[in-house]
C-alpha cells in the first residue's frame, strides 16, 4: 500500500471542550518529532482531524509503526485524496470515482468481498448529498468489480469504504489501531520506579498513556546484578519510549544501601526497609526534577512486599508527591498479556536479576507493623546517612529513546 497521506483518528482528545485545540497541537508536535527522520512530512489539523501528508519517499511500515505508537491517536487511516472542482455542476464526481477506484486498485489483490459507503459531506458546496454519493460510488465500484465478486452488504459488510468530502476528498478503508489515550506531556511529568521485571514498564506505559511524560529511576547493585541487568532495564525503558517519547532514566547505586540494611536489620523486614528507601530516594529525585507524582508497578497481594500491610508501610515515607499504582487491581496474567502486547515481555524474563530479587530473605514479612519497621530503622541512624548521601551525589542519567 502506498498513499500519500495518513487521516489521524481520535477520541478522548474531543471531549476537551475549548482545550481540545491545545491537546490537538501537542498531538501534532509529537506526530511531526516522531516522523521526523523518516522523510518530509507535513501535519496538519482539521476541526476532528488530523492529517499527515508525505512530502517526499517514505517507507511505508516504517511510518506505520511510528504512528500507531503515538498515545491520542487511536486510528490511523492510509488515504487516497483527490481536489473537489466546484466549478462543475457534479463537483468533479468522475475524479472522485476514478481516485476510489485507484484506492482499490492499490489496497486490495481480490474483491471477493462485501462492502458498504459511507460518505461524509462536511463541505455544504458540495452539490451532491451524501446519500447521493452513497449510491452513485457503490454503483461504480459494482460496474467495475461485481464480476469479480464486489457485493454490497449494509448490515455486515467485510468493508466498509469512506469518503470525507471536505476542502479536499478523503478516501480510505482501513483504520490500523492506535494506542489510545492523550498525547504525551498534556498531564505533567512523572518518575517511574524501573526494574527488570514485568510489572513496572506496563505500569510506566499505562501512566504515560494518560498524558504524562515520564522519566524513571533503577535502583542497581553491582557488583550482585550484572551490566546485563542494567543493560536490560535500559532496554524496556527504550522500548516504554516508543509510546511515551524520550526517558531520562536515573540509576542509583544502591549496594552499599543495601548491604548497610542487610547488616543492621532483621532479614524478615529487609524488602520492606529497602522498599522504604527507595522510595524516600524517588521522592527526593522527583522534587529535584520537578515531577508531580511516583509510578510504581505493584499489584497488591502479588508478592509479600505488596500486601496491604505492606504497602501502607512502606508509603508511610513519602511526605509531599502522590504514588500511583496503576497494576494495584491486576492479576499477573492481566499484567502479563498487557505487557506482550506492548513489546517488553520477551525483555523483562530475561534471567538477569534486579536488586531486591538478590537481598529477598526466605520468610519475608507480610503483615508488618509500621512501629516495629521504624524501631529496626532506628538501628541504622548514624551509619547510613552518608551511604544515603552517597548514592544520591553519584545517581548516573542516560536518555533513552
Amino acid at each position: 500500500m502506498k498513499c500519500d497521506t495518513f487521516l489521524i483518528k481520535y477520541a478522548e482528545i474531543g471531549t476537551k471542550g475549548k482545550n481540545r485545540y491545545v491537546f490537538e497541537d501537542i498531538l501534532c508536535k509529537r506526530i511531526r518529532v516522531r516522523l521526523k527522520e523518516l522523510g518530509s512530512f507535513e501535519v496538519k489539523r482539521d476541526y476532528g482531524r488530523i492529517y499527515v501528508y508525505a512530502n517526499s519517499e517514505y517507507d511505508y511500515d516504517d511510518v506505520m509503526e511510528r504512528l500507531t505508537k503515538i498515545f491520542g491517536i487511536v486510528g490511523v487511516c492510509p488515504v487516497l485524496r483527490t481536489t473537489l472542482d466546484l466549478s462543475k455542476e457534479d463537483g468533479g464526481f468522475d475524479d472522485i470515482a476514478e481516485t476510489l477506484i485507484k484506492h482499490f486498485e492499490n489496497e486490495f489483490d481480490s474483491f471477493d468481498f462485501s462492502f458498504k459507503m459511507f460518505v461524509k459531506r462536511n463541505n455544504k458546496s458540495f452539490p451532491i448529498t451524501s446519500m447521493e454519493m452513497d449510491a452513485r460510488l457503490g454503483e461504480v465500484l459494482l460496474k467495475k468489480y461485481e464480476d469479480e465478486g464486489l457485493h454490497v452488504d449494509i448490515h455486515t459488510p467485510d468493508i466498509k469504504v469512506y469518503v470525507e468530502i471536505r476542502d479536499q476528498v478523503y478516501i480510505y478503508s482501513k483504520i490500523i489501531p492506535g494506542p489510545g489515550g492523550l498525547p504525551t506531556g498534556t498531564n505533567g511529568r512523572g518518575l517511574a520506579l524501573l526494574s527488570g521485571g514485568i510489572d513496572s514498564p506496563v505500569a510506566t506505559y499505562m501512566i504515560a498513556k494518560r498524558g504524562v511524560e515520564m522519566e524513571a529511576v533503577y535502583f542497581n547493585a553491582p557488583p550482585y546484578t550484572s551490566e546485563r541487568a542494567k543493560d536490560k532495564v535500559k532496554k524496556l525503558g527504550t522500548i516504554c519510549s516508543e509510546y511515551a517519547g524520550p526517558i531520562r532514566l536515573h540509576i542509583v547505586n544502591f549496594t552499599d544501601m543495601q548491604l548497610c540494611i542487610y547488616d543492621k536489620c532483621p532479614h524478615d523486614e529487609l524488602t520492606i526497609i529497602m522498599k522504604r528507601y527507595m522510595y524516600r530516594m524517588a521522592e527526593e529525585i522527583a522534587k529535584k526534577e520537578g515531577l508531580e507524582c511516583i509510578v510504581t508497578g505493584e499489584s497488591i497481594g502479588q508478592v509479600s512486599s505488596q500486601t496491604a500491610q505492606s504497602l501502607l508501610v512502606i508509603n508511610e515515607v513519602i511526605n509531599e508527591i502522590p504514588v500511583y499504582r496503576p497494576l494495584i487491581g491486576m492479576d499477573k496474567q492481566e499484567i502479563i498479556n498487557l505487557s506482550q502486547k506492548i513489546d517488553t515481555y520477551e525483555t523483562s524474563i530475561l534471567p538477569y536479576e534486579d536488586c531486591c530479587t538478590i537481598f529477598v530473605a526466605k520468610h519475608p514479612v507480610t503483615k508488618p507493623h509500621l512501629d516495629v519497621i521504624k524501631r529496626s530503622e532506628e538501628k541504622l541512624k548514624g551509619v547510613i546517612e552518608p551511604i544515603y548521601e552517597k548514592a544520591m551525589s553519584t545517581i548516573e542519567t542516560v536518555v533513552l529513546k
